[in-house]
């Protein structure tokens, strides 16, 4: 029997590495011109920074969107008042036309590196990391270029934010 299962597993073995391996196709990755859309985006960025007065101002038109692209569970506990969601890794085309009713609407960004005093929902990450950096780039190479993304380091002690979300009292 042993003999029998070793022939068999051998000639399996045999056929499967004999047979000629498919070429891979080179991945979707294009490093050189995410840097090219990277210092398109720079100076343009620059312009779209905004304190946080104009920032609340811009909050109350009702056509603006006020988008957070931390993690769902981080949005569900706690986020500035408004806020909808999509996850940063779920942009696609197909994902930011169905929250974002047209590339010409107004889009305020914010992340974890705008709010000071709540690292449980809040954290802090490197500045050349924070999260808003990739949103804003990714949402530009995507066509919307109506985004402007709060400047100022806010304490979440700042009786101008409202909070809403599970943790939120």
């Amino acid at each position: 029997m042993r003999t029998v299962l070793f022939i068999i597993i051998t000639s399996i073995s045999f056929t499967m590495t004999s047979q000629p391996k498919a070429k891979l196709q080179k991945s979707m990755v294009d490093y050189d011109s995410f840097i090219e859309v990277s210092e398109e985006v720079m100076s343009y960025r620059e312009k779209r920074l905004i304190p946080l007065d104009v920032f609340l101002e811009y909050m109350k038109d009702e056509n603006t969107i006020l988008l957070d692209t931390r993690s769902k569970t981080m949005y569900s506990q706690k986020h500035l008042k408004g806020a909808i969601h999509i996850n940063f890794s779920d942009f696609t085309k197909e994902e930011l036309a169905k929250h974002i009713p047209s590339k010409d609407t107004r889009i305020l960004i914010y992340c974890n590196n705008n709010l000071i005093g709540d690292t449980k929902f809040f954290a802090s990450k490197r500045a050349p990391l924070a999260l808003n950096i990739p949103t804003f780039i990714n949402l530009y190479g995507y066509g919307y270029k109506n985004i402007y993304e709060l400047a100022s380091l806010v304490s979440i002690n700042d009786q101008r934010l409202q909070f809403e979300g599970k943790s939120v009292r």
